[in-house]
């Protein structure tokens, strides 16, 4: 092995290089060909091609027991040859892509349609010069040559605040999309695994490891590579991922040694030679697959978008009609609808239902404002002043028109508001981003904001609120309790030999205690805690473990019946030097010393253990010990004859009839800030239970200590058993009702499989007892956490001690292990929820003065008092700026002061209810005295009713104005949702929120003076200036005065964005899909098909009038045309092409059917 880097060693590989890829014995293909063989036939293939898996690490110039080198050259050289591992990911969006995304928005779209109408009419010049004054208004007013000709900026300004606002949206997409691959990057930075190299055990990034490589797999892995299996200990492995199937698949060197990447090892450990890494793998051909077929998939999605788009309306609406009759839609859809798109959380599924009310409002408000607008402009000219309509006027009034058009779609919007997703988004990628600092490591985003709901946390005890170093505190040897560790001299022997080998035999050979990294600190624990504290007890008995493991390799141990949630005891067997085997067992106290029939005594010699002495050993011994919150363990033994061999198979027979050694109490004390968190929880009105598999008394005195009970309160400590009985029926099965009586009160479940903890989260998120639905967060670190962890609202995996399948199945991994991060957590969460309010409560005060501004502006003048391009300059501070700078609030402890929100609360509160319509009033106030009597006011001329092109008045100048300094001071007001008096509280820990508002006003200062045309505003003296600061101040005075207003007087408000039960559940019925459609989606579909049904009925009653016209003849070619049609209709009834017949399939079920059929026969004649 050593050779490696020899020059002419390679130079002669090179010239075999065809048969064989750079000196190593197999090439890519032929490792990929022998990975893709299960079973048998991979034993057999191994055998005749490599004889065997020494032959392979042979081939692959590897040492079993060794590893690789670890030379750097030869690294390289493998990651050359077989890839590296990594999985390419699929390529990000470009910037280009975002953009063209962001000009799909429909507002725009219509906003640019206007534009370039404006843009267009504004170049045309009517015939004839004396024309003007006969197009009534048209013509009327100052305009002067410089005017006309200034036509065209109104047009050219509107599409340039569209370039504008669909670059801020691309470039925030994209900055999302980057902070979200770096996330990924880290989290798969964070996975690490045990490697062997130049005989060490060395922890490596995933991406690091190279075939050849020696790897150490054991419970809980996520294998990262392929493998092939050198030597296992009871491997038990879920292939479900790649395969489908459940159960796990046992692998043994001997029988099916094949290890696939993608897969978990649910039991044992063991070894394996990494052959595959990458896209090599399995796991990597998969997913080059899938990118492949993504790609062709759009392909061909686009190549059907166009044929749909041919056949109209009418193909889209199929589906839903279809299921609206109870007809069955096609599956696939289904599940690729709710497979693509994971239920949306509880704050997205609020700010979209708000959002459509919102959006429904301003689309009707815009569309009066328009039909308004014209039909005044119409009777004006054509009614009261009699004018005729000439046509080389029609330029002139369609420019009119469309200047009314674009003030309609300005108002929309202004009255949409697409910032609340923006808003959403910046503050959770601000949010996922600090709490890196605060040790989140946030997996999916929305599980952030739904911890700021969390209403309870079911907590594992080790590890999560205990540190996790376990040292052996007391012990009971030879009939003898010791409170603490013994002297090595008062021991018997024997007891001291068997008791000794045992834990050294009896372990993971992965676990291990190292000398502490700095001077003076503790030794390091690596592996398996409980073991580490049972190899500590070794230590402090003055014995070494390793001399004993180098006497007994791992490879020499006979059989291992390794630790699981079922046994919950590990058993190793070794093959004595006379032949006999010895079976060394260890695991929780109650459950060993059942199976115990002996225990040594004060000599270290066996005597028998009777039931009677089994309770006294228990209430002496194992209780006292556990209600000094300590783990106890058992540690025994049996001796097995060598002739005949046990059958080793039948674990029953095999693991009984043990002779106890010890019993020793393992402490793990509480993590010091556990205690502090949990009040802070519990003062949130958090509810925090324990879950754990430790034994009932121990699991109480953890929970006394951190806090989550009191002596003295009304709750429930159990077991699972307990449990169990509890909440299941005569057959077995739970009952929610049962379930009910148990949650409230229960705080510590102890002895718990991960079954009960996943039934116990099952049943309290769907309990309806509450007055409010539970939002449960748990957290987990095992492999059979996984199922409670996905159930959970928000599951939390341990970052140091959790194994890969937890990790997978959770939302947030806790990168300290700490229960006091998942405090933090809520308060991030909570914080994020704050954050869209008080961008709701600006947004929807804009909203609601900017539309009514342009609203009653347009009737009473003929003109918004806000131009176009001012309402999207109003729209970008208000959108893009506002949420920037009110979502990136960093959170208090007074967070942390209230109770959760809960699923139902509505999203604008009553106290923001008042705040929006208090500061409305306000602003509506100060705006329309400036637009009736601002000209008397300041002296000036006045801006109403200025003709087509006139040039800007300094009156509007002085509205749009103030209306930006009173957003500006309101902006600040939006820091408080509560109430609170003080806005400026903490206003200078936000950096970004001050650079933003001095921004905008710079900005503001330089468009009022230096816009002139395109934003239509004439430059404004100091004065006039001072006036508009002065009326924005007076929003904080205001503020001042809405907050003394109680909210008992305003009972009215209450609802707005709120969900109801209806839309409360979406995973209650899986039958109904519709959940899956956006809110806005459904409300559209619902209209487009009373619409179609509508047209249908018209149809079908043209078609009555039309035979009853064509009178006899209706018998007998009516009868033959229906027949046929009805025929035809089951066959085309996909590929229907226009609105009239789209509704047949439903027309079968209706009583008017036979005449629906002749439909599409007789359109022609109406």
């Amino acid at each position: 092995m050593g050779d490696m880097s020899n020059s002419d060693f390679y130079a002669k590989n090179q010239r075999n290089e065809d048969n064989h890829e750079a000196g190593f014995g197999c090439s890519v293909m032929e490792l990929r060909s022998l990975m893709e063989l299960r079973g048998t036939e991979a034993v057999v293939k191994l055998q005749e091609d490599y004889t065997g898996t020494e032959g392979l690490c042979k081939r692959l110039k590897t040492s079993p027991t060794e590893g690789l080198t670890g030379d750097q050259t030869d690294l390289d050289k493998r990651k050359e040859i077989y890839g590296r591992n990594l999985i390419p990911p699929k390529k990000p969006k470009t910037f280009l892509q975002l953009v063209w995304e962001a000009l799909q928005d429909v507002t725009l779209i219509i906003l640019e349609i206007a534009a370039l109408i404006s843009l267009g009419l504004s170049f045309y010049h009517p015939p004839g010069e004396s024309s003007g004054e006969f197009c009534g208004a048209g013509g009327g007013g100052a305009e002067d040559e410089g005017e006309a000709d200034a036509g065209w900026i109104e047009g050219a300004a509107i599409l340039l605040s569209v370039v504008c606002v669909v670059l801020v949206t691309a470039f925030n997409d994209w900055s999302k999309e980057k902070q979200f691959r770096g996330l990924q990057s880290r989290i798969e930075q964070e996975q690490k695994f045990q490697v062997v190299r130049g005989s060490q055990v060395i922890q490596l990034p995933v991406s690091d490891i190279v075939v050849g490589d020696i790897a150490q797999i054991k419970y809980g892995d996520l294998l990262p590579t392929d493998g092939v299996l050198i030597q296992g200990n009871d491997v038990k492995i879920d292939e479900s991922s790649l395969t489908g199937e459940s159960d796990h698949v046992k692998k043994c060197a001997e029988k099916d040694p094949m290890l696939l990447s993608g897969t978990h090892v649910m039991e044992g450990s063991g070894r394996m030679v990494v052959t595959a890494v990458g896209v090599n793998s399995q796991t990597g051909i998969i997913f080059t697959l899938l990118g492949a077929g993504t790609e062709e998939e759009e392909k061909k999605e686009k190549k059907e978008k166009k044929v749909k788009k041919q056949d109209g309306a009418a193909a889209m609406e199929m589906q839903p009609l279809k299921s609206a009759e109870g007809g069955e839609s096609d599956e696939k859809e289904k599940k690729k609808v709710s497979g693509s798109k994971k239920e949306k959380s509880v704050l997205q599924g609020k700010l979209t239902k708000l959002a459509v009310q919102i959006g429904k409002a301003g689309l009707l408000m815009s569309a009066v404002t328009v039909i308004i607008l014209v039909l005044y402009f119409a009777i004006d000219n054509f009614v009261m002043q009699k004018l005729p309509w000439m046509p080389e006027c029609t330029p002139v009034y369609v420019q009119y028109f469309v200047k009314f058009f674009i003030i309609g779609v300005t108002v929309l919007v202004v009255a949409v508001p697409e910032g609340l997703p923006l808003a959403v988004t910046i503050s959770l990628a601000y949010s996922v981003k600090k709490m890196m600092k605060d040790n989140n490591l946030v997996r999916h985003l929305d599980a952030c904001e739904t911890m700021g709901n969390a209403t309870a946390i079911c907590s594992d005890k080790t590890g999560t609120l205990t540190t996790n170093r376990m040292t052996v505190v007391q012990c009971y040897i030879g009939d003898v309790h010791y409170k603490e560790v013994p002297d090595p001299g008062a021991l018997p022997a024997k007891s001291m030999e068997l008791l000794v080998n045992s834990i050294s035999l009896n372990s993971a050979y992965t676990t291990k205690i190292l000398p502490p990294d700095k001077e003076g600190g503790l030794p390091k624990q690596v592996g398996n805690k409980t073991e580490c504290g049972l190899l500590g007890f070794v230590l402090d008995l003055k014995r070494d473990y390793q001399p004993i493991r180098n006497q007994i390799p791992e490879e020499k141990l006979y059989k291992v019946y390794t630790f699981n949630s079922v046994r919950k005891s590990m058993s190793t067997v070794i093959k004595l030097s006379d032949g006999s085997f010895r079976m060394y067992s260890k695991g929780a106290s109650e459950i060993v010393l059942k199976k115990c029939s002996h225990v040594l005594n004060e000599l270290g010699e066996s005597r028998v253990f009777r039931p009677r002495d089994k309770d006294e050993m228990v209430k002496k011994v194992i209780e006292p010990m556990a209600c000094d919150g300590l783990r106890t363990i058992c540690v025994a033994y049996r001796d097995f004859s060598g002739d005949p061999e046990p059958t080793w198979d039948d674990e029953n027979n095999i693991l009984n009839d043990l002779t106890a050694i010890c019993v020793v109490g393992i402490e793990d004390p509480v993590r010091p800030e556990v205690p502090d968190a949990i009040t802070k929880c519990q003062r949130a009105g958090i509810t925090v239970r324990m879950v754990t598999g430790d034994n009932i008394n121990t699991a109480r005195a953890i929970a006394i200590k951190c806090g989550i009970i009191h002596p003295g309160e009304d709750f429930l400590c159990i077991d699972g058993k307990e449990f169990n009985r509890r909440i299941r029926n005569e057959k077995g099965e739970v009952e929610q009702e049962r379930m009910d009586k148990v949650w409230p009160k229960l705080r510590v479940l102890a002895r718990s499989s991960p079954t009960d903890k996943h039934t116990l989260v099952k049943g309290i998120i769907d309990s309806t007892v509450a007055e409010q639905r539970q939002v449960v967060a748990v957290t987990g670190d095992g492999t059979n956490d996984g199922p409670a962890l996905k159930k959970a609202d928000v599951g939390f995996a341990m970052g140091i001690a959790g194994t890969d399948v937890a990790k997978e199945a959770s939302d947030i991994i806790l990168t300290d292990d700490n229960f006091s991060s998942i405090v933090k957590a809520v308060m991030w969460g909570r914080n994020v929820y704050d954050s869209i309010s008080k961008f709701l409560q600006f947004q929807l005060t804009v909203n609601v003065v900017a539309v009514i501004v342009a609203f009653t502006g347009a009737c009473i003048t003929q003109d918004s008092p806000l131009k176009a391009v001012q309402m999207l300059w109003v729209n970008l501070i208000m959108d893009t700026f506002a949420s920037l700078a009110l979502a990136t609030e960093p959170p208090t402890e007074s967070l942390l002061k209230r109770r959760p929100y809960g699923r139902n609360k509505p999203l604008i509160s009553s106290t923001m209810t008042k705040n929006i319509l208090g500061h409305a009033v306000y602003q509506l106030i100060i705006i329309f005295t400036l637009l009736f009597v601002g000209e008397k006011i300041f002296d000036i001329d006045s801006g109403r009713n200025a003709p087509l092109h006139s040039p800007p008045s300094e009156h509007y100048t002085i509205i749009f104005n103030t209306f930006v300094m009173m957003q500006l001071f309101n902006e600040i007001n939006a820091r408080k949702i509560h109430g609170e008096r003080n806005v400026f509280d903490g206003i200078f820990r936000n950096p970004i929120f001050c650079t933003i508002v001095f921004g905008t006003f710079a900005m503001q200062i330089a468009i009022v003076q230096f816009g002139g045309k395109p934003f239509s505003c004439q430059p404004l003296n100091l004065e006039k200036w001072m006036w508009c600061i002065f009326l924005g101040l007076g929003e904080l005075v205001w503020g001042q005065v809405i907050a003394s207003i109680p909210n008992s007087k305003l009972r009215f408000l209450r609802r707005a964005g709120q969900l109801t039960h209806k839309d409360d559940l979406p995973e209650e019925d899986p039958n109904e899909d519709n959940d899956e459609i956006d809110h806005a989606e459904r409300e559209l579909r619902r209209g487009q098909i009373l619409w179609f049904r509508g047209l249908n009925r018209i149809q079908t009653q043209i078609d009555v009038v039309n035979t009853f016209k064509s009178g006899t003849s209706f018998q007998g070619a009516g009868a033959l045309r229906r027949q046929s049609s009805t025929t035809s209709q089951t066959q085309d009834v996909t590929n229907v092409s226009s609105p009239s017949h789209v509704s047949l399939s439903n027309a079968l079920s209706s009583p008017t059917s036979t005449t629906a059929a002749t439909a599409p026969s007789t359109t022609g004649q109406c």
